[in-house]
């Protein structure tokens, strides 16, 4: 839960302190020792109390004080290392009595907040709650909710909108297709999406009846997952379905849970069977459910057995964890929001019942409200289905208008019980404890903005989400995996992936979002998002609680939030989002040192900035400061002072202030783009992880063997001013150094690279002129991912770059080659994925002989280039081609087009385009799913043998070419 997890976090905060604070804390280390043992001890109550909480109101106030009192500890030993840091700038009498007042008065407060935490711990029993943990039953509310929920497919939805495709290519799956053995298929989507409405669709579905005649059961799941309660659903459907078998049933009924598997397993070895089982929340209640043994993707379990006969499963969860586990062989269909077209078509016809013709027409009024309001729901099918039923009781303009002004507050309302909030609300009471913070921290954010994934972890890491444990993965890849966690949840959305298939940007849904916001309210964990509607800032005083934790600035007027009476001293993170790009002069930031004395993170990125306040450096508890994109060209030397910092972030800077290496808990170091190339001392930041924008010059004038934790580095300005030799022997000191990124000035040039004692690089990045490219052994042996950027080389960089033995992308840009012409030979690139060959304007060919890149899956490409031997590429299942219009890139095309539109094409590929941030049309050619059985039932052909068929014909069309305008690309 989020405040086992904060207590947590606590714990942990408190023996950091004790340890990077030990000077401070010396007059009261034992109490501050006794003050953490005090709140560990809680912490075995808290995590049975998360349980109870939803449904008791008096362990909700009880878990309130719990986190209250916590916060006030942190408060208490935070204020006191701030006092202390300001004692030691005293003269020596006057910081000899200083000291002993603060001491005083510390010690008084430890003794008091654990008088308190004493009294909350005895206050258990008053309130009647003594043995929180005891009798795990399920409580009358929640056995109410699972009712309600409970689907059924005798209860099919009339009117279902836009899921015309996923039902014809589910029916496929389900029916069709040479696979004979049992397979699951997955509906994965967040909450409301339509899975089991889906599902319903498909399980009545005419062909399916067919196929399953006498074989087909549909069981409820749900968080509260009872095996005995689903093998029941399905034996009543399956082999009881007379009246006279209720003698029968009621035998069967006194088996145990493992003798109804066996049951259930012996009836249906022998036939071809469908079983749908509907809100699967974990891979852990499937494994359950099937019987599943070990973690081998090949055991297929003991109750669903596998007779050879076609048999299916048909799975909804909202978790793609679950879908993988079940069927690690089959692709799971991910559920989509609908389009706006087909939002409004629901909406219409659950809001005007007499209106159901497309081409009636409604009120102006009411359409133009209805559709502003199905713009607000993002797709979401269950939105949509709720805000139609209430308008659809009344049609007045004014109770749209006050619907309209206050959709959310409506939708959390109606229907409390399967509205919007209560169904998103069960992914949020499964969440881990330790991710709980992390989508709390979420609301933060503003509507529909799309988040810098290295922003987020960086900023989980700044809160204290993510605990550092000895030995394992850094706090880095742990907050990684957590984002991905919440992925697989689908409570955040993906909006870029990176080459490499990380998550480089995402976005929360409006209604997760507002589920975040309700539950850090709850909870205590934010204060307000502050925006320009709320103004003036004095008029709401619940924006400022004192006990407000965070807050997020979303407004263009800074002047009017700097001018505001703050009266929040305990704020941990303030984060601005400028949406007007005013200048913010300096007498503006002093009041955030001011008035929050305690910050931990301070994000002022996009505001500008005319300089940053010397008093910024008082900030001594700041593990964060951002301030990317604020104009900003000289940092204050006070910058030296944030002991605590872990994460600068800043861009364009004239010069950075050579202090940093005071700075000695600082882990990650953003400063790309210096004007002035002056000395820089960092070879002392043993704690360093990622260091991009430090110059050649200044990286050779340190001694990296100390930097023993740099895992990422990108050096920037003129190479020829450092030696080659000793530059590479200081990389080569660098030992868990991943990924390097080279970037020259305009004016300089890289020669030949000897980078072959770099043994554990795996990503290199270069961009700018190189006299010659290395040769192949001069590359480090175990590189993975390479990148050339601008490196105008006029030999062709296939003969060498083909023999690197483990590289799996290769990504050549903007001018990096001026030929014409490239080659790859028989056996060249063995293990590569994946190649972009983007803005090569004079390149108009690419031969790729027969045995050549075997494994390659991904092709990308200018439309300026022909391919040959793409026919032979027969794991490929992507190809992008970027032109410069939607009518360029289709010309070449125009000889086949119609093998294209009608031809086999279409039942390999799906053809489609987008037009990206430059203007330029992007055509996608995507591979259609190795599970889509329409393709095989179609071609009569094997999956093998289909792979082969679709990289043929698709080697037919990316080697035809326009005469013309292969003319026009030569010259």
């Amino acid at each position: 839960m989020a405040t086992e997890a904060l207590v947590s976090f606590a714990v942990e905060r408190l023996g950091d302190k004790l340890i990077q604070e030990a000077t401070f804390l010396k007059g009261v280390r034992e109490q501050v020792e006794k003050l953490r043992k005090d709140i560990k001890a809680m912490q075995c109550f808290l995590e049975e109390a998360d349980k109870k909480q939803e449904e008791d109101v008096r362990v909700r106030y009880w878990v309130s004080e719990i986190r209250e009192a916590v916060y006030d500890a942190e408060d208490i030993i935070d204020m006191f290392i701030l006092n202390a840091e300001a004692v030691r700038r005293n003269c020596f009498l006057k910081r000899v009595f200083k000291k002993l007042m603060n001491l005083y008065g510390v010690g008084k407060k430890i003794e008091a907040m654990r008088l308190s935490l004493r009294d909350i711990s005895n206050r258990l029993e008053a309130l009647g709650i003594k043995n929180i943990g005891e009798g795990r039953s399920r409580s009358a509310q929640n056995q109410m909710l699972q009712d309600l929920r409970r689907s059924s497919p005798l209860a099919e939805e009339h009117v279902v909108v836009g899921l015309e495709k996923e039902t014809d290519e589910l029916v496929e799956q389900l029916i069709r297709g040479r696979d004979q053995r049992r397979r699951v298929i997955s509906l994965v989507g967040m909450g409301g999406i339509g899975k089991t409405t889906l599902a319903k669709k498909v399980y009545n579905h005419t062909q399916v009846v067919e196929c399953f005649p006498d074989c087909r059961a549909w069981a409820y799941v749900s968080q509260d997952c009872r095996p005995r309660d689903v093998y029941m659903q399905i034996i009543k459907q399956l082999v009881f379905t007379s009246t006279k078998d209720q003698q029968v049933l009621e035998k069967e009924e006194k088996l145990t849970e493992h003798e109804l598997g066996d049951f259930l397993h012996e009836h249906l070895k022998k036939k071809r069977y469908l079983v749908v089982l509907d809100d699967v929340w974990s891979p852990a209640d499937w494994s359950c459910l099937a019987k599943v043994s070990s973690n081998d993707p090949d055991c297929l379990g003991n109750v669903f057995p596998d007779g050879f006969k076609g048999s299916r499963l048909l799975l909804t969860t909202r978790h793609r964890d679950v879908a993988l586990h079940a069927d690690a062989r089959s692709i799971p269909q991910e559920m989509q929001p609908l389009s706006q077209q087909k939002s409004w078509d629901l909406f219409r016809r659950k809001a005007f019942l007499d209106h159901v013709d497309a081409a009636e027409t409604y009120p102006p009024d009411l359409e133009e409200l209805g559709k502003e309001m199905v713009n607000k729901c993002n797709g979401l099918p269950l939105a949509i289905v709720v805000l139609g039923g209430l308008l659809s009781r009344n049609m007045s303009h004014t109770e749209w208008r006050k619907v309209h002004d206050n959709i959310n507050a409506y939708l959390a309302k109606e229907g409390s019980q399967t509205g919007v909030m209560t169904v998103l609300n069960l992914s949020y009471i499964d969440l881990p404890s330790y991710l709980k913070p992390c989508f709390l921290h979420l609301s933060l954010f503003p509507e529909d903005y799309v988040i810098s994934t290295r922003k987020l972890l960086l900023l989980w890491i700044a809160e204290g989400f993510v605990l550092e444990k000895a030995g394992q993965q850094s706090m880095k890849d742990a907050a990684e995996v957590y984002l991905n966690e919440l992925i697989n949840r689908n409570l955040i959305q993906v909006v870029r992936m990176s080459v490499g298939a990380k998550v480089m940007e995402c976005r929360v849904h409006d209604f997760v979002r507002e589920l975040a916001i309700a539950k850090a309210r709850e909870h205590n964990f934010f204060g307000a998002n502050i925006a320009d509607r709320l103004s003036p800032f004095s008029s709401n005083s619940s924006l400022f609680s004192s006990k407000c934790r965070r807050q997020s600035v979303i407004y263009s007027d800074i002047e009017g939030y700097a001018s505001v009476e703050h009266t929040t001293p305990y704020l941990r993170s303030l984060l601005f989002f400028n949406s007007g790009h005013e200048t913010c002069r300096i007498l503006q930031l002093d009041f955030v040192a001011k008035c929050f004395k305690v910050l931990r993170v301070l994000d002022l990125e996009g505001l500008e900035l005319e300089s940053l306040p010397s008093i910024v450096g008082e900030l001594i508890h700041l593990r964060y400061l951002g301030l990317r994109h604020t104009g900003l060209k000289l940092l204050p030397l006070s910058i030296g002072n944030l002991r605590s910092l872990q994460t600068l972030d800043v861009n364009n800077l004239k010069q950075v202030p050579n202090v940093i290496w005071k700075i000695q808990n600082m882990r990650y170091l953003y400063m790309e783009g210096q004007e002035d190339d002056i000395p820089l001392k960092i070879d002392i930041l043993e704690n360093l992880q990622v260091l991009l924008g430090i110059t050649f010059k200044q990286w050779i004038q340190n001694n990296s063997s100390k930097l023993t934790n740099l895992g990422k580095l990108k050096l920037e300005g003129r190479y020829e001013l450092v030696e080659g030799v000793e530059f590479w022997k200081s990389i080569a000191k660098l030992r868990v150094l991943k990924s390097l990124y080279l970037k020259a000035s305009e004016e300089s040039s890289f020669p030949s690279l000897a980078m072959d004692s770099c043994l554990y690089l795996s990503k290199l990045d270069i961009k700018g002129h190189m006299q010659k490219l290395s040769e192949t052994f001069q590359f480090p042996l175990n590189l993975s991912q390479l990148t050339l950027d601008s490196c105008r080389l006029d030999c062709d960089p296939m003969p060498i770059l083909e023999k690197l033995p483990k590289l799996l992308t290769l990504r050549l840009r903007a001018a990096s080659y001026l030929g014409t012409e490239m080659h790859v030979s028989a056996n060249g690139f063995p293990q590569l994925k994946v190649l972009q060959l983007f803005e090569l304007s004079k390149m108009i060919k690419l031969n790729i002989e027969n045995g050549a890149i075997p494994w390659l899956m991904q092709l990308h490409y200018h439309n300026s280039a022909r391919i040959s031997g793409v026919d032979k590429l027969s794991n490929l299942v992507e190809v992008k081609i970027v032109s410069n219009s939607i009518f360029s890139s289709f010309a070449p095309w125009s000889a086949i087009s119609r093998s294209i539109l009608f031809g086999k094409f279409r039942l390999y590929w799906d053809l489609s385009w987008t037009t990206n941030r430059n203007g330029r049309t992007e055509w996608w050619i995507r591979r259609k799913k190795a599970s889509d059985c329409q393709t095989c039932a179609a071609t009569g052909l094997t999956s093998d043998q289909n792979s082969a068929a679709a990289v043929e014909n698709l080697g037919l069309i990316l080697s035809r070419r326009n005469p013309k305008q292969e003319k026009v690309a030569k010259s």
